[in-house]
């Protein structure tokens, strides 16, 4: 069962303005890394559920979140259907991510009242997503539509709170783009936990990056 509320999440979403994207079948590792990525700063993260037996390891990840890890928010990405949705919902998911827009999965969330951020490419998606109760949508794959395409969205649309992810990088010049363009928060996987980190074990490497890219965010939201 979630542990916050779906606009408990939104607001940390906007105020930290990154979400760490992760997935790595090794439960000591992942709680490695989601220590790292907590104590740089980062209060939620995103675990993209891509292999066999993902929703073990996830289980295990949001236990020690709640145990160790006070005001960590973990959520689920890679979600395509209303069954895993559920499923991971079970498991303590506070956030369902998903590739694409789907109502099923949309109509479970809203059920348990569990924030939901589906991948959107077009403005009818995203004001589709919008209509069926989305707080932040994710622009799925950013680096194919890139800043500009915030901008001309959140210009005759000031209401609409868009997280790209793809395309986003720990670099001044990317999030200053991001940023000016409208985006309210950012998703950030191999760009911010790389495989070399994760060969290196570098986890004291990874806490100084995410401390470094939340506090570019902040300076680049002024």
């Amino acid at each position: 069962m979630a542990q916050f509320s779906r606009i408990e999440v939104a607001q940390v979403m906007k105020e930290t303005g990154m979400v760490p994207l992760f997935y790595h079948p090794d439960v000591e590792l992942g709680k490695k890394v989601l220590k790292a990525c907590y104590d740089g700063g980062a209060r939620l993260l995103e675990f993209t559920a891509r292999g066999d037996f993902a929703h073990e390891v996830f289980a295990e990840l949001t236990k020690y979140a709640i145990a160790e890890l006070p005001g960590m928010i973990m959520g689920v990405g890679s979600v395509t259907d209303a069954v895993a949705a559920s499923m991971y919902m079970s498991l303590g998911a506070n956030f369902i991510v998903t590739p694409v827009l789907r109502e099923d999965i949309a109509m479970v969330c809203n059920r348990r009242k569990v924030a939901w951020n589906p991948g959107c490419g077009t403005l009818s998606e995203i004001a589709k997503a919008e209509e069926l109760g989305c707080e932040i949508v994710k622009l799925f794959p950013g680096n194919l539509y890139g800043p500009k395409f915030v901008k001309g969205i959140v210009g005759p649309q000031p209401w609409t709170s868009i997280m790209p992810t793809g395309g986003v990088t720990t670099e001044a010049s990317n999030l200053q783009d991001w940023f000016d363009a409208g985006v309210t928060c950012v998703g950030m996987g191999s760009q911010l936990i790389s495989k070399k980190i994760l060969a290196d074990r570098d986890f004291d490497g990874l806490q100084k990056t995410v401390a470094q890219t939340l506090a570019t965010i902040k300076k680049v939201r002024g």
